[in-house]
């Protein structure tokens, strides 16, 4: 097997160095490489749990390629958010999400895709995993016709199937996704709904409200308490009396798991996920993880904490140089290989922006559109009783 493989790569080489294209794998070839690997994860600690996810994961050389690419243009998606932000060509409310994707990458590698998710107003990399494109969400932010909502949502408000937003209220969003757990177990289709908010609306009332409703009902819920360590400019400790997020639920089992490991959150939500469609109800996650900028583009995020910490994590937790480290000291994939992959999502993300910039802004007539999702057409009254303006569906 191992022949053959290097003799199909031998003539894929050999046919595109005829053609005059550029050959990722350089002088080595697929054979080359080890096809899987298994790492030593961090053990998570548990709550109301006896046994809880391995404490090795296995990694294949596609699985780490894919984690590598998606990581890598989240990544350098909002880095191009930051760019057009100063440039006030995105505007208003634009939280980002560098930092955090080993969080979004690992609990989508840990759920299905007919699974449901939800979360608050830090989404642009919950779009991306849940199946929008980086030119939609692009085009998004900038409010123009061929953005993911049609530009109508902006940075909060992104949706795609199976994945509702992007919520602007703190903590709101977390009833909405037992609502849809509830619907989940209703229809008896043996799907789950990922509800995720922040350490700082972990303090809501309305989320033990819901824990309470979910634990009662036995929803197949998956509470994710992603603690980037600061609620806005506030550090969790001067936020909370008791900063162990994943024990909040009480009654609910729970465990805290490290963030920045793209393999310790899949093998987290994993578990989390058999432990909801086998019956049991919820189960909360805890997820540590760092967020390099600021709470949104109007703070600087050096006010409450120093650049010194936010490098320190940077150069000793960075999601994706991890994960980089993994493959290249496994043989998983080579440097060269991984450059490309850099280039090509580099290049992905300037021509997102470009239509980012240059697509229309939605027309006037479009405002009122998409009220509901199938009824006729209908009037809407406008600023006042004798403005009438028109909603398709």
């Amino acid at each position: 097997m191992r022949k053959m493989l290097t003799i199909i790569s031998n003539v894929l080489r050999g046919s595109a160095s005829r053609n005059g294209a550029r050959v990722v794998v350089s002088a080595r070839t697929y054979a080359d490489f080890t096809p899987q690997a298994t790492f030593d994860i961090k053990k998570c600690d548990l709550h109301k749990l006896e046994d809880g996810p391995p404490l090795q994961a296995m990694l294949t050389r596609e699985e780490g390629l894919q984690y590598y690419r998606t990581m890598q243009t989240m990544r350098r998606m909002e880095l191009k958010a930051d760019q057009l932000y100063k440039q006030k060509i995105i505007r208003g409310f634009c939280h980002l999400y560098d930092g955090q994707e080993a969080c979004a990458v690992g609990i989508e590698a840990g759920i299905n895709l007919s699974d449901h998710l939800i979360t608050a107003y830090r989404a642009h990399g919950y779009t991306l995993t849940r199946g929008g494109t980086v030119r939609e969400i692009m085009a998004e932010l900038t409010g123009r016709r061929g953005g993911i909502a049609k530009g109508k949502g902006g940075s909060m408000h992104m949706y795609t199937k199976h994945f509702y937003g992007g919520n602007g209220i703190v903590g709101a969003q977390v009833p909405l996704g037992a609502g849809v757990a509830l619907a989940c177990k209703y229809l008896g289709k043996n799907e789950l709904c990922v509800c995720l908010y922040g350490d700082g609306a972990a303090n809501q009332g309305q989320i033990f409200e819901t824990y309470n409703m979910a634990s009662l009902w036995k929803l197949p819920c998956i509470f994710i308490c992603e603690n980037n360590k600061y609620g806005m400019g506030t550090s969790v400790e001067r936020a909370a009396a008791s900063t162990d997020y994943y024990k909040r639920g009480d009654f609910i089992p729970g465990l805290r798991v490290d963030g920045m490991d793209v393999l310790c959150v899949r093998e987290a939500t994993k578990f989390a996920a058999e432990h909801c469609r086998s019956g049991k109800g919820p189960i909360l996650m805890e997820l540590q993880t760092y967020r390099y900028h600021g709470h949104s583009m109007s703070d600087p995020g050096i006010s409450y904490r120093t650049r010194e910490e936010i490098q320190e994590v940077r150069s000793k937790s960075d999601p994706i140089s991890m994960l980089k480290d993994r493959m290249l000291s496994n043989n998983m994939a080579s440097v060269e290989e991984l450059k490309e992959i850099d280039v090509e999502v580099r290049k992905e993300i300037e021509d997102a922006a470009q239509f980012a910039t240059t697509d229309p802004e939605p027309p006037l007539d479009d405002l009122c559109n998409h009220i509901f999702y199938n009824d006729p057409p209908l009037e809407v009254r406008g600023t006042n009783p004798w403005t009438k303006l028109k909603s398709v569906s």
